[in-house]
């Protein structure tokens, strides 16, 4: 599921194109401990909702989300034309090189050794920053606060931090050349169809509680 939803979204463009301009190391440290914590956060969110309301709420409030979040990329992506690709790769093109002009002063202030940490510490705080911010209630984050609600906790969050591992192992070693490859089109059906079926699970499930 998060593979699918990540897959050419922005916290997806942000690690592809920092990893091309900077250290992968770095942008994946940043941008992976930012989606873990995130990942984290949603799992306890969705953990402690059921505390807060009967089960039976939560869950069919978690099929609503599922149902909304599906229908909804499914209408965008029929509604898209097959040959576009992702607009957010511009957006994020244009918000790194704002973000790159403050890296260059800060890299110019120092030299040598302390300039390279200098720089390493500040694309690992703006890879970071930039995910975290980015993926704040991005579909993905919501998908994990409904699937958190209904199945056990920590399985989802472990498979939720596989997930963005994968997905953002892929955005640094070739993101650019695969998003230039994965049409928005694709990306939205692809997680709209998916999100359908989670609902529909939690219909049946739902029907034996």
């Amino acid at each position: 599921m998060i593979i699918v939803s990540e897959l050419g979204d922005k916290t997806f463009f942000i690690a592809a194109i920092m990893a091309m301009r900077h250290s992968r190391a770095v942008v994946l440290a940043g941008a992976l401990g930012a989606l873990a914590l995130m990942t984290v956060l949603s799992a306890a969110a969705g953990f402690a909702l059921p505390n807060l309301m009967p089960r039976t709420y939560t869950h069919w409030a978690s099929v609503v989300l599922f149902f909304v979040f599906g229908i909804r990329l499914l209408r965008e992506g029929i509604a898209m034309e097959s040959g576009t690709v992702s607009e957010e790769l511009e957006e994020v093109e244009n918000e790194l090189s704002k973000a790159d002009k403050k890296t260059d002063v800060e890299a110019a202030e120092g030299s040598g050794t302390t300039a390279t940490t200098v720089v390493n510490q500040s694309i690992l705080w703006q890879s970071f920053t930039l995910t975290f911010l980015a993926e704040w209630g991005d579909r993905s984050q919501i998908a994990t606060i409904a699937l958190a609600a209904q199945k056990e906790p920590f399985g989802v969050t472990v498979g939720g931090i596989i997930g963005h591992a994968i997905c953002t192992g892929l955005a640094v070693i070739g993101g650019k050349m695969l998003a230039s490859r994965i049409t928005e089109k694709t990306v939205a059906l692809s997680g709209g169809g998916l999100f359908i079926i989670f609902a529909l699970v939690g219909i049946y499930e739902g029907m034996y509680m």
